[in-house]
């Protein structure tokens, strides 16, 4: 695969990884119009259909290319979570990783032996053997780590920024950097308001006092939305809803989040 060509298709996605500083300059992006995003792998269930396990994933289509963030723990839950909400592993295009825990990665190799097709942009702090694994099923890498490197101590993670007509759309993994963080690079790298945080806020062995000090971070920086699921925990759940009434997006396994 031809990872300029990938690269340089990329940027009308918009695409910007605040945490290891994958941007692309304003001139060169878009917005989107519209934006679908289906959580296929949660903890959390939506769909009863479906099969919660630890973890997240979530595809986005409405761009040029559609990308599956994240992989989930395990890749015949992935698989079969997918085929029920009608998505196959063709439809994939882009593989974007935020961080290297299992839960979020585990799920890879399977898809990978449906569709090895595929660039996987991913740290580049993750190690050489999991490299090298993508390479032996016959898909590609793109390690980030410019233009500002990669930040968080102990557990590095990216994130995805997407900008739409509406407004920023945040994702993350898990938020191990820590979520206000995430939100605070990036509207520094990217001016505009947050319309939607999405994912992960790793809040779960947080305290109450701490959770309504990121709440009122968010509060801070206008953030519009949130759908809060994986690693948020429940205190965290109930406090967001709270704040957020009517704009609190249940984002469990099977959800499906629009953005028009």
């Amino acid at each position: 695969m031809n990872l300029k060509k990938t690269c340089l298709s990329l940027i009308a996605i918009s695409l910007i990884n605040p945490l290891t500083g994958f941007a692309f300059g304003k001139e060169q992006e878009s917005k989107m119009k519209s934006l679908s995003i289906t959580i296929f792998y949660n903890n959390l269930l939506h769909d009863e259909r479906l099969e919660a396990a630890w973890g997240f994933a979530c595809f986005i289509k409405g761009l040029e290319k559609n990308i599956l963030f994240d992989t989930g723990g395990s890749g015949p839950i992935l698989l079969s979570n997918m085929k029920k909400l009608g998505i196959k592993p063709q439809d994939v295009d882009v593989i974007f990783l935020s961080h290297n825990h299992p839960d979020h990665t585990g799920g890879l190799w399977d898809l990978l032996k449906e569709k090895h097709k595929l660039t996987v942009y991913l740290p580049e702090s993750f190690p050489e053997d999991f490299k090298k694994r993508i390479k032996a099923l016959g898909a590609d890498f793109l390690s980030i780590n410019k233009p500002i490197g990669e930040l968080g101590r102990g557990i590095i993670e990216q994130s995805l920024v997407l900008g739409t007509e509406k407004g920023l759309v945040v994702i993350t993994g898990c938020a191990h950097p820590g979520i206000a963080v995430i939100l605070r690079k990036s509207k520094q790298m990217r001016e505009g308001q947050i319309y939607l945080a999405l994912g992960g806020f790793h809040l779960t062995s947080y305290s109450e006092a701490w959770i309504r000090r990121v709440i009122h971070s968010f509060k801070e920086m206008g953030v519009m939305k949130v759908g809060p699921g994986h690693c948020t925990g429940e205190k965290a759940l109930e406090l967001f809803k709270k704040n957020w009434e009517e704009n609190f997006l249940e984002a469990g396994c099977g959800a499906i989040i629009e953005v028009r």
